[in-house]
């Protein structure tokens, strides 16, 4: 990281079919190794397989979803004086939005399944009714920084 001047911010170019921000973002997490028509290839299969199965928009539930998993606080390490203290902080929107993508494709690629479509839309359609590992991550996240409230007044 740059000590000078901080990082210009990219502007996200929506994507060609739903027109949607949130939608390219993910597309930039699912991309593996420059293959992006590959990743939305995956998304708009995952987005069609919600279709099928709840026949509701595809990308309100993946905004549900991502809402869902987004996380408000979260722990950062600080240390004061010889010791390091789990420092409670409140999360940036920004910040916040792409942990909740980072974890919907972690936790994707984990189930267990064939193709990565298939389980990208289970875990969407588990985010979106409050339940699956991504969720489950945002409450770990607000229990560590609710247990190490205490430590809230290190706060830089």
């Amino acid at each position: 990281m740059s000590r000078r001047t901080s990082a210009q911010k990219r502007s996200v170019n929506p994507d060609p079919k739903f027109n949607s921000r949130l939608a390219s973002m993910m597309v930039a997490r699912l991309m593996d190794s420059g293959k992006k028509s590959l990743a939305f290839r995956i998304l708009y299969s995952a987005f069609d397989l919600i279709q099928e199965r709840t026949g509701n928009d595809p990308l309100e539930l993946f905004e549900q979803a991502v809402r869902n998993a987004t996380p408000l606080v979260e722990v950062r390490a600080r240390r004061v004086g010889g010791a390091t203290y789990q420092v409670p902080m409140e999360v940036r929107s920004e910040r916040g939005t792409a942990m909740a993508l980072r974890w919907l494709v972690q936790y994707s690629r984990q189930r267990p399944g064939k193709s990565m479509a298939i389980k990208l839309a289970n875990e969407l359609m588990d985010a979106a009714n409050e339940t699956g590992s991504s969720v489950r991550k945002r409450e770990e996240t607000h229990k560590m920084a609710e247990a190490n409230k205490a430590f809230a007044h290190y706060r830089y």
